[in-house]
């Protein structure tokens, strides 16, 4: 069996491997969806293949949606080449259950891929003819906190997005860029609407997104590249919106297991690849069950009915408060805290490290004492019923082979979102946050993984992570086994408000962190005891 537009009509086999097949005709969703675009997405990863991909499935097969999503790649080009085009754009589902049971189906969902890339002429234009239909309503995005970022750490521009500004709309290579000359192209035809839709996890992406995006335009205008228009067409809600938005599902990455039983089942090249770009992904995408999508309801171009899927549709009131408790409290800053320690202590799978007593108390302090106390009820979530599937059924799921370095991929862009906003409440609440003792333990839990050492003095590898080496950088000197080599190299990135928001010795936690991190630098089981000692 192929993943295959031929390969799937050997329907009897399909069904005799246990994978269900889409009930509607997946050659004329793409085809509509190529002559009359409705949805575009950028980030054309795992959680958008299986959480969009299965949204976008379930809209179809009731018949709300009929044209399948245009499906953008700004990053890893390899990712058309050998994922999408040679299985013609199918995507096959594998839900893992917490009691072992697996669920196969495959989505026929994406009407085409697309490379961004100015260089390639044929591609650009096609991008273009997409982005300048009437028909468009709305481009979502799965990009990673780092896609929506013009500055470093220092507040200078990265090299890409100085060269993008200087060069124009025509020259562009990264992220928001591409978005900003697609916007100019349909600006250009006609001031036509549209939402832009962050599905990522970024505290208030819909407005990081804006704001990206509309700085570039302003530098373009200043440069005499667009019409000082443009931005105002941008700006202007009721022609370009931009969504807030929460989503929450997890995610790992494709199992090699998983894919060798797929091949045992007769179904063809199935196993994972790494691209040169260092993606991990397969024809297949494995992930949970559980899935949140709450998004705000501003679509100037109309909208697919996107509530008939599960997505709750909402005020940006409510978005907000779906995703502080998301991002801030219930799940990513347990993801955070964790990772890093989970990795240090040697346990490769995160659900295994969920049974360990130390980073089990952990979780729970910086999850239910410290974060449910300042967190508000979006109303259409339970914050406390949210929390407790996260830690009791999601979080131990085994069969998800859910790893700690995934975990800890681009964690030092998400610091600050994750411990930023509770830090706040606590001292716009007692006028410092040093009654805290779960997050400064996290905090100084990241940067002692950033050395890349473990609790047995053996070195590991670092997640990707486009800050690591700015910030190891910065903490040049400290060595683990020597605590006195801990010279003060912290605070510039403890005091960076660039970072944090705020400088975290002025909110009574910079010192604390380094008193925890200078602990767990003595040796051998000093990351270990630190946790003991400083939970206790």
């Amino acid at each position: 069996m192929e993943l295959t537009y031929k390969g799937l009509k050997e329907k009897e086999a399909w069904v005799k491997a246990g994978v269900e097949l889409p009930p509607y005709d997946v050659e004329a969703v793409a085809r509509k969806g190529q002559e009359a675009p409705v949805w575009v997405h950028f980030g054309i990863g795992n959680i958008f293949r299986i959480f969009v991909g299965s949204i976008a499935d379930k809209l179809i097969r009731e018949g709300e949606l009929d044209a399948g999503l245009t499906c953008v790649e700004t990053f890893d080009y390899e990712v058309v080449d050998r994922i999408y085009t040679p299985f013609d754009n199918l995507v096959l589902g594998v839900w893992l259950y917490g009691d072992g049971r697996v669920g196969k189906r495959v989505l026929g969902t994406m009407a085409e891929s697309i490379k961004a890339c100015s260089k390639d002429e044929a591609a650009w234009n096609r991008l273009k003819e997409v982005f300048t239909s009437p028909s468009l309503q709305m481009v979502s995005f799965t990009i990673t906190e780092k896609g929506y970022a013009l500055r470093g750490a220092d507040g200078s521009y990265f090299g890409y997005v100085k060269a993008d500004m200087e060069n124009g709309p025509d020259q562009v290579t990264g992220a928001m860029g591409v978005v900003t000359a697609m916007l100019y192209a349909r600006y250009q035809a006609g001031k036509l609407p549209l939402a832009l839709v962050s599905m990522d996890n970024v505290s208030k992406n819909g407005q990081k997104l804006h704001d990206s995006v509309l700085e570039m335009a302003k530098v373009w205008a200043e440069k005499g590249f667009v019409e000082k228009e443009f931005a105002e067409y941008i700006s202007d809600e009721s022609k370009v919106s931009f969504p807030w938005s929460m989503i929450d599902k997890i995610t790992p990455r494709p199992s090699e297991q998983i894919a060798d039983d797929l091949e045992k089942s007769g179904i063809e090249n199935m196993q994972p690849v790494t691209t040169a770009r260092h993606t991990f992904i397969a024809p297949f995408v494995n992930a949970e069950e559980p899935q949140y999508l709450v998004i705000e309801d501003k679509f100037p171009n109309g909208r697919p009915a996107l509530e008939k899927a599960g997505v709750f549709m909402a005020d940006r009131d409510t978005v907000i408060k779906a995703e502080r408790m998301k991002l801030t409290v219930c799940l990513n800053p347990i993801h955070t805290a964790m990772g890093p320690y989970d990795v240090m202590l040697g346990y490769e799978l995160f659900a295994d490290g969920m049974s360990d007593p130390d980073l089990a108390k952990l979780a729970n302090l910086v999850g239910y004492q410290e974060g449910l106390p300042v967190v508000p009820d979006p109303g259409i979530i339970s914050p406390k019923a949210f929390i407790d599937e996260v830690v009791y059924e999601r979080f131990p799921n085994k069969y998800l082979g859910d790893t700690s370095q995934r975990i800890c991929t681009d964690i030092s862009m998400g610091v600050a979102f994750r411990f930023g906003e509770t830090i706040r409440a606590y001292v716009q609440k007692d006028g410092s946050a040093s009654s805290l003792k779960g997050i400064p333990v996290a905090i100084a839990g990241w940067l002692r993984y950033l050395l890349a050492v473990d609790d047995n003095g053996q070195s590991y590898g670092l997640a990707p992570d486009p800050m690591k080496e700015e910030l190891r950088a910065q903490m040049e000197g400290i060595r683990v086994g020597e605590p006195d080599s801990l010279q003060g190299q912290l605070r510039p990135i403890l005091s960076n408000a660039n970072i944090w928001g705020l400088d975290l010795y002025e909110a009574g936690l910079g010192d604390k962190i380094e008193e925890i991190f200078r602990e767990e630098l003595k040796g051998n089981g000093a990351v270990r005891a630190a946790l003991k000692k400083y939970l206790a």
